[in-house]
C-alpha cells in the first residue's frame, strides 16, 4: 500500500506555529495569511487524528501531540536551512550555530574568534548569546557554552575552564571593607543561582542566613552595577581581567567559590558534524592552559 503523501506546507505552518506560539508571527514568516496558517493545521491535525495547539488565557499552547512533534520538525527544518544557507554563500562554507552565555563571549571568546575564522575558514560561525538558559533543539543551535557543573540532561558536555566565584566591587567601596564578614552589610548583588553567595561565604568561614539584593540574569549587567557603586558582585574575576587591570573593579578578598565553570554542550542524540568537531577541538585546545591551572 502506497504512502500518503507527506504534507510539506502544513508541518512548515506547524514548526513556525511551535517555535512562535503564535499563528500570526507564523505566517509573518512564511509570507503567507493568518488564515492560510490556520487552515494548514487543521489539515494536519486531520490527517494526525490528533488536536496540536490548545488556546489559553496566555495565548497558544502545544498540546501532548505538539510537544512531541515539534523537536523532530525544529531540528529538520532547520537542518534544511542550514544547508540552503551554505548553498547561498556558495557552498564553500558550513554554517555552525553557537550559543554562548555572555560573560563568557564578551570576556574570553570574542578575542580568540579571529585565531579560529583564520584557522577554519571552511565555517561560518554565527555566534549567539545567551543568559545559560538554552534550547538546543528549539533555537537550531549546534552547541551551546554554559556556566555549571556540566550536568545537563540529554547533552554531552566537554569542559572549557573552570571558572571560580569572587565578590567584585568599585574601589570606593572595598575602601570601606575590613573582612569577610563586612559584605553582609553591603547590598549583595545576585543572579538566579541561588547557590553562589552561600558557597562563597562557606568558603569564606562566614556563617549566613537568608541573603537578600537585587536579582540580575546576567552576569556582564550585575559587574557593570558593581562598577557603578551598587553593591558587591559575585563573578568570575578571570572574566574580568580587563576592567581589573584597568581599576574600574577590584577583588576586596582572594577567596573564592570554586567547583563550576564554562562547559561546550551539544545534543546527545544529535551526529556531530564535521564543523562541530572543528570547533569543539579548537575552543579546547585554546583553554587548555586554563583548564591545567584548577582542576575541575
Amino acid at each position: 500500500m502506497a504512502r500518503a503523501p507527506v504534507p510539506l506546507n502544513a508541518l512548515r505552518a506547524f514548526e513556525a506555529s511551535a517555535r512562535h506560539l503564535s499563528f500570526t508571527r507564523a505566517a509573518d514568516e512564511l509570507c503567507v495569511t493568518q488564515a492560510a496558517v490556520s487552515h494548514q493545521i487543521k489539515a494536519l491535525e486531520a490527517r494526525l487524528g490528533v488536536t496540536l495547539f490548545r488556546r489559553s488565557n496566555r495565548g497558544l499552547l502545544l498540546t501532548d501531540e505538539g510537544m512531541a512533534l515539534a523537536p523532530t520538525l525544529v531540528e529538520s527544518f532547520g537542518a534544511i536551512d542550514r544547508l540552503f544557507d551554505r548553498f547561498d554563500t556558495g557552498g564553500v562554507q558550513e554554517v555552525l550555530t553557537i550559543s554562548a552565555v555572555g560573560t563568557f563571549a564578551v570576556g574570553a571568546l570574542l578575542e580568540r574568534l579571529p585565531a579560529f575564522r583564520a584557522a577554519s575558514p571552511g565555517i561560518d560561525l554565527r555566534l549567539l548569546t545567551n543568559n545559560n538558559q538554552v534550547d538546543l533543539v528549539a533555537e537550531g543551535l549546534d552547541g551551546a557554552i554554559r556556566f555549571g557543573d556540566g550536568a545537563w540532561h540529554g547533552v554531552e558536555a566537554d569542559a572549557i575552564c573552570p571558572a571560580p566565584l569572587t565578590p567584585l566591587c568599585a574601589p570606593g567601596v572595598a575602601r570601606t571593607l575590613r573582612g569577610p564578614a563586612d559584605l553582609l552589610r553591603m547590598p549583595l548583588l545576585r543572579s538566579y543561582r541561588a547557590q553562589d553567595w552561600p558557597a562563597w561565604f562557606a568558603a569564606a568561614g562566614v556563617e549566613v542566613g537568608a541573603l537578600h539584593g537585587p536579582l540580575f540574569d546576567s552576569s556582564l549587567v550585575m559587574v557593570q552595577a558593581a562598577m557603578l557603586g551598587e553593591g558587591i558582585a559575585l563573578a568570575p574575576a578571570t572574566m574580568f581581567r580587563r576592567e581589573i587591570d584597568g581599576g574600574r573593579i577590584v577583588r576586596p578578598f582572594a577567596i573564592e567559590a570554586s567547583g563550576d565553570g564554562y562547559w561546550l554542550t551539544r545534543l546527545k542524540s544529535r551526529p556531530v558534524g564535521w564543523a562541530m568537531q572543528q570547533f569543539t577541538h579548537w575552543l579546547l585546545d585554546s583553554f587548555a592552559a586554563e583548564r591545567s591551572v584548577s582542576p575541575q
